[in-house]
């Protein structure tokens, strides 16, 4: 199909945007790596009176790091962000989710803040995001305001977005040292949205216990599902594969899948609780840590 007719602008400058966003409210989206707006477009499941490319905006595809946070701005592609040593350095379970999305193809063009807006509750990057406890940074012609991700993902498809505003920048937290993480997902084929995934992060103290944990799952609701009831279970104990065989069923029994066309609800709860298992056992091995 084709997509419908509507107007067209390249703004010069992230104002420029923003009062365009301003003037069409609701009539308008964002055009950034299209990864997820042109095949809607062409699908004709939105119909814009405007597309508002931001592909021209200068300084808007920096990756840095300040205050303990790493900084992606509106701009940055997955293929940047794949390959930027910053991000592989300051925290290995971004590099890792990021080289999970899709096709190459995909990643070349495809924004993380793009994903993030789009909030599919099977994407990489929402679930990364729940799991550090990361904020989305909000700009628009009024002013910045900053969310953390539980507040940003609302539903399915569904984030606290104005139609004015952009994700202007990602904010995540830099892996403390004696940190291991690992993403796991599983799809039925490379490429495709995954059944289940799974982000998980683990800092150790100078003891070798769970000082902090990260975990979120996508795949097993409308929104990145935080395992806080897991993550609670493993903070301050000493890391065995008891103890996260035990957090695993902690999450099998707590998330609340839907059942579709590609798998039935107990089996993202399986694949929930086996791939949780095997991420949290990864990334106790990525830290370094004997086994037990």
């Amino acid at each position: 199909m084709k997509p419908p007719r509507f107007a067209y602008a390249a703004p010069e400058s992230l104002e420029e945007a923003l009062e365009l966003l301003k003037e069409h409210g609701s009539e308008a989206k964002v055009l950034a790596g299209g990864q997820s707006l042109m095949p809607m477009l062409n699908l004709r499941l939105l119909k814009p009176a405007i597309l508002v490319d931001i592909n021209r905006l200068p300084g808007r595809d920096r990756i840095d790091e300040a205050e303990g946070m790493l900084r992606v701005g509106l701009l940055v592609r997955h293929r940047q962000a794949e390959r930027s040593p910053l991000v592989r350095q300051s925290l290995p379970l971004l590099a890792e989710a990021v080289r999970q999305i899709g096709h190459p193809q995909i990643r070349n063009r495809g924004t993380l803040c793009g994903s993030v807006a789009h909030a599919d509750p099977a994407a990489e990057l929402p679930a990364v995001l729940a799991a550090l406890g990361g904020q989305v940074v909000l700009r628009s012609a009024g002013g910045r305001r900053v969310l953390p991700a539980d507040q940003f993902f609302l539903g399915f498809l569904t984030t606290a977005l104005e139609p004015e505003e952009v994700v202007e920048e990602l904010r995540l937290p830099v892996a403390p040292p004696r940190t291991g993480a690992a993403f796991l997902e599983f799809s039925r084929r490379a490429g495709d949205f995954a059944l289940v995934g799974v982000a998980a992060q683990l800092a150790f103290d100078a003891a070798g216990r769970i000082a902090a944990a990260g975990l979120a799952l996508t795949g097993v609701g409308g929104t990145p599902f935080k395992a806080a009831s897991a993550e609670a279970l493993l903070r301050g104990q000493a890391p065995s594969a008891r103890l996260f065989a035990e957090a695993a069923e902690r999450v099998r029994e707590e998330v609340d899948p839907e059942a579709d066309i590609h798998a039935s609800a107990e089996y993202r709860r399986h694949l929930a609780q086996v791939l949780t298992r095997r991420a949290l056992e990864a990334a106790w091995r990525r830290a370094g840590l004997e086994a037990a």
